[in-house]
């Protein structure tokens, strides 16, 4: 008697809207800060559902218990300091039978630490319009500070049903396997009991009372009812009936539906988010096109002569002009050789030599000059055989020679063709959607995933192949990377699935 007069003391609030258009049709005491109990946990898996729709965590992400999380006050799972256990588990247990061990290992799991994870619910709070709320733990268990209201949590549970779509369904599981046990759902009178219940969440505690946010569809229309304050769950269920049954009389019959608008996703505040892959689908198949390659010009190389070689060519060059201008039976002789000469074809400082001395000796004087040039270059070995004419002196004067070397030539490369990529290559990685008992069944959740995930499933083979414990259900055809991206999509529906390697 003394529990249930405590629990009638909570002050009463309660709001009810349609939730198609968020227009508000019963309110009373929405805007009280009050203390929400386990409606908290609605938050709670709210983030829960962010994180694995952007890629922080997965459903199989095998979570560690802590000693904090072992150690929470029961409605409880059960878990031990120590234990492991998928994400999944923890958060059937967190929505239907409101476990707060589960729901403090949730907020750890995300964030390290469940202060942190409440500073992360608060934020996600504001961001969804919740300005009454401030959240210091993951359960709702009572704490100074950790407040919300009937509006508020209205607002939560409207953006639980158009936000996470998939994720619903698990309010109006009347049991669930959670790992280690299987669990009933708090809310099982409610939902066994008004025709078109289909969630949402109980909260309950000496400070707060019976507390409840409730969702029911009736043809085109859905109702969202939030009462804080409750003497007991009887009482609390059937004036929760009450203001479903307002709504649906007051709700218009056609209404413009109009989704509340998503929060951006901040992430971790210890852990920047990291944008999701984006997959773009080729429809079509698109004509290669000629690159033009951007050559990059190339400076012409000069190649210094040696000096010893331009001062032996500077000697011989002046007396072989000499012996010819002074012959009688020389034909007429060229213009004199300056200090400057240039040969257009040499491409070498000994071409120079050989072009110019031949060019300018007689014939019988060939033998000579190329032996000179020998001499100069030092390429023979009897130097005594060489006229001392030929071999230059230490102490000679050495013009200047300019050879002019032929301009360098880009060569040209093979123009680079762009295309697309092939279907072929390393696509030969797989998403397995499980075992079922008939080849039909395994076809029909292939079928049903494909439909589904268009976009991350655009181009697979569906495949069925038999064997021992039933047929497997498998997409093919994937890289890698699509094959994760693809598989952590399913399992944002709650469809197990597991990335097979080539």
């Amino acid at each position: 008697m003394l529990l249930t007069g405590v629990a009638m003391a909570a002050p009463y609030a309660a709001m009810v809207i349609d939730a198609r258009s968020g227009e508000v049709l019963h309110s009373r005491n929405a805007d009280t800060r009050l203390h929400p109990a386990s409606l908290t946990k609605m938050m709670t898996l709210y983030v829960a559902f962010e994180a694995i729709a952007n890629g922080e965590i997965s459903l199989d992400t095998q979570v560690r218990i802590s000693r904090n999380a072992a150690a929470e006050p029961c409605s409880c799972l059960g878990l031990r300091a120590g234990q492991r256990i998928r994400l999944r588990y923890l958060i059937r247990a967190a929505a239907i039978k409101s476990g707060n061990d589960a729901a403090t290992a949730i907020g750890e799991a995300i964030e390290g630490s469940e202060a942190a994870f409440a500073r992360r619910m608060t934020r996600t709070a504001r961001a969804l319009g919740m300005s009454r709320t401030t959240f210091r733990n993951a359960h709702g268990l009572t704490e100074a500070g950790h407040l919300s209201t009937a509006r508020d949590m209205t607002t939560l549970g409207r953006h639980l049903f158009y936000d996470y779509p998939d994720y619903y369904n698990l309010f109006s599981r009347i049991t669930a396997d959670a790992g280690v046990r299987q669990v009933t759902n708090t809310n099982r009178r409610l939902l066994g009991s008004y025709r078109g219940a289909d969630g949402i969440k109980t909260g309950y505690t000496r400070a707060a009372g019976s507390n409840l946010v409730a969702s029911a569809e009736r043809g085109s229309e859905r109702i969202i009812a939030t009462m804080f304050g409750g003497s007991s769950s009887a009482a609390r269920n059937a004036r929760v009936a009450e203001l479903l049954d307002m709504g649906f009389q007051r709700a218009p019959t056609r209404v413009a539906v109009r989704r509340p608008a998503r929060p951006q996703y901040a992430g971790s505040a210890a852990r920047p988010a990291t944008p999701a892959p984006t997959v773009t689908a080729v429809t079509r198949s698109l004509i290669p096109v000629l690159r033009p390659v951007q050559v990059a010009a190339v400076e012409p190389e000069v190649v210094a002569p040696d000096d010893d070689l331009l001062q032996a060519l500077e000697a011989e060059i002046a007396s072989a002009v000499e012996e010819i201008q002074a012959a009688e039976a020389a034909p007429e002789p060229e213009a004199p050789v300056t200090e400057e000469i240039a040969v257009a074809d040499a491409e070498t400082a000994e071409d120079v030599v050989v072009a110019e001395a031949l060019q300018e000796a007689p014939q019988d004087d060939a033998d000579i000059v190329t032996a000179a040039v020998a001499a100069a270059i030092g390429d023979v070995q009897d130097v005594d055989a060489v006229p001392a004419r030929f071999v230059p002196a230490e102490d000679t004067p050495r013009p200047v020679i300019n050879t002019i070397v032929p301009e360098a030539r880009p060569v040209p490369q093979e123009p680079v063709v762009i295309t697309r990529l092939s279907g072929s290559g390393n696509q030969d990685w797989g998403v397995s959607l499980g075992k079922y008992g008939s080849q039909f069944e395994a076809e029909r959740v292939l079928l049903r995933t494909a439909l589904a995930e268009t976009s991350a499933l655009n181009g697979t083979l569906r495949r069925v192949r038999s064997g021992n414990g039933g047929y497997e259900a498998r997409f093919t055809g994937l890289s890698e990377d699509r094959a994760q991206l693809a598989c952590r999509r399913l399992q944002a529906r709650a469809q197990d699935c597991e990335v097979v390697r080539p």
